[in-house]
C-alpha cells in the first residue's frame, strides 16, 4: 500500500519506542497522498497517533481517503484523517493545524513528534493539487517546532522523505 517500499516514518516510530523509550509517538503527515500505509501499520495501537493532512482526490487515492478511518480496537480514536479538497492552500491547511492538529497532540502528549511530509502539495508541483505556499511549509515547520518543545521538551528537524523540493 502507499508509494514507498520500506515506511520509514513506521520504521522510525518503532525504533524510537523499542530502543530510546519514547513509548508515545506521534505522527504527523502532510503531502497530497493519504499515508493509507502508515495508518494501516498503527491501527491498533493506541501508542502511537497518526494525523495525515491530505488531497481528498480520488486520483491519488486508490485506497480511499481514511476519512472513516479513525483505528480499531484500542488504537480507536488515534489516527485522523483530514483530506482536504482540490486547493485548499495556505489558511486551509494553518486552520486544521489550529482546530485538529494541534488540539490532538496536546491531548495525547506525545514523547516524539515524526513527520513524514512530502512536498508535492506545493502549488508549483505540476499537479498543483494542494497549493501550498513556500511560506505554508516555513510556517508548519515553525509551529510543528514550538509543539514538539512545548510538548517533548526539544525540536530535532531532519529531513527524511519527499517530493517536489524545487521551490522548497
Amino acid at each position: 500500500m502507499g508509494y514507498c517500499l520500506f515506511n520509514n516514518v513506521a520504521a522510525a516510530a518503532r525504533y524510537v519506542q523499542k530502543h530510546l523509550s519514547l513509548p508515545k509517538v506521534m505522527i504527523l503527515d502532510f503531502d497530497v497522498h493519504h499515508g493509507n500505509g502508515t495508518c494501516e501499520i498503527f491501527d491498533t495501537d493506541p501508542s502511537v497517533l497518526v494525523l495525515d493532512v491530505h488531497e481528498e482526490s480520488a486520483v491519488y487515492l486508490e485506497y480511499g481517503s481514511g476519512v472513516d478511518d479513525a483505528g480499531r480496537g484500542e488504537g480507536g480514536g488515534f489516527t485522523i484523517n483530514v483530506p482536504l479538497p482540490r486547493g485548499a492552500g495556505h489558511a486551509s491547511v494553518l486552520k486544521v493545524w489550529d482546530d485538529i492538529v494541534a488540539p490532538a497532540a496536546e491531548r495525547f502528549r506525545p514523547d516524539l513528534i515524526l513527520v513524514s511530509a512530502g512536498f508535492d502539495a506545493h502549488e508549483d508541483d505540476p499537479f498543483q493539487l494542494l497549493c501550498y505556499r513556500t511560506e505554508t511549509y516555513g510556517e508548519l515547520a515553525s509551529r510543528l517546532c514550538a509543539l514538539a518543545t512545548r510538548l517533548c521538551g526539544e525540536c530535532h528537524p531532519a529531513y527524511v522523505c519527499g517530493w517536489f523540493l524545487a521551490r522548497v
